[in-house]
């Protein structure tokens, strides 16, 4: 008897202990999609997450929360990758919000923000100008947002995103690629907080099928 309750405690203890409960079994077609052909990656050699999203879908609103904190527990070898959805004309202007906010270097301050002035001010940003005054609120001057926002720079990268958006085939968003294989979602994974127990899986499915660093020479040392 007293062998059995030690297993039970055993077994107790084991579960409770954050990476030594068993890993779930995802099935592809249920809880993830493999993409037609393999996408580009641009993160080099750390396995790339991109998050598609738009900042008028209150769902990529709500899963703000979610994303952060996977953000805080996710590998060194896994790089988040925010790319601004373009389905149709209606997107643009949000999307030019994120990538004109990237290269003035408020992206951190700009992201959040411009989800709450939608989503919880409930602000009418549907153009140009009401997009310049958000900005000017958070301190950035009229002449950078308008400097930014028409630069080539940003162009380029709106043109990337209305490419990536057509060759990944998402049917909404927020939609979750990961390393250029693999798409999943909140109605695939089955909510907000699955969505990142399937990335977490699709990570390390990557993760383990990556080849080896090879070795270097013997007597060189690698720093």
């Amino acid at each position: 008897m007293k062998s059995v309750t030690t297993l039970l405690l055993a077994m107790i203890f084991v579960m409770l202990q954050p990476g030594l409960a068993q890993a779930k079994d995802y099935e592809e077609g249920k809880q993830y999609l493999l993409l037609s052909s393999p996408q580009p990656t641009s993160t080099g050699d750390k396995i790339e997450v991109v998050e598609l999203f738009w900042y008028g879908c209150p769902h990529c609103y709500e899963l703000e929360p979610d994303m952060q904190a996977w953000l805080k527990r996710k590998p060194d070898y896994v790089e988040l990758v925010r790319m601004p959805a373009i389905v149709g004309p209606r997107w643009e202007l949000l999307a030019q919000a994120y990538y004109t906010a990237e290269m003035l270097g408020v992206i951190d301050t700009i992201h959040p923000e411009l989800f709450k002035a939608i989503h919880e001010k409930h602000m009418k940003i549907d153009d140009v100008e009401a997009l310049q005054a958000f900005f000017v609120s958070q301190g950035v001057t009229a002449e950078d947002f308008k400097n930014t926002y028409n630069s080539f720079a940003v162009a380029v990268k709106m043109n990337n995103a209305r490419q990536m958006t057509r060759r990944y085939k998402i049917s909404g968003v927020p939609t979750i690629i990961v390393n250029g294989k693999y798409s999943t979602g909140a109605k695939l994974a089955g909510g907000n907080q699955a969505i990142f127990e399937v990335v977490d899986y699709l990570v390390e499915k990557e993760h383990a099928a990556a080849p080896a660093a090879p070795a270097a020479p013997a007597g060189l040392e690698v720093n």
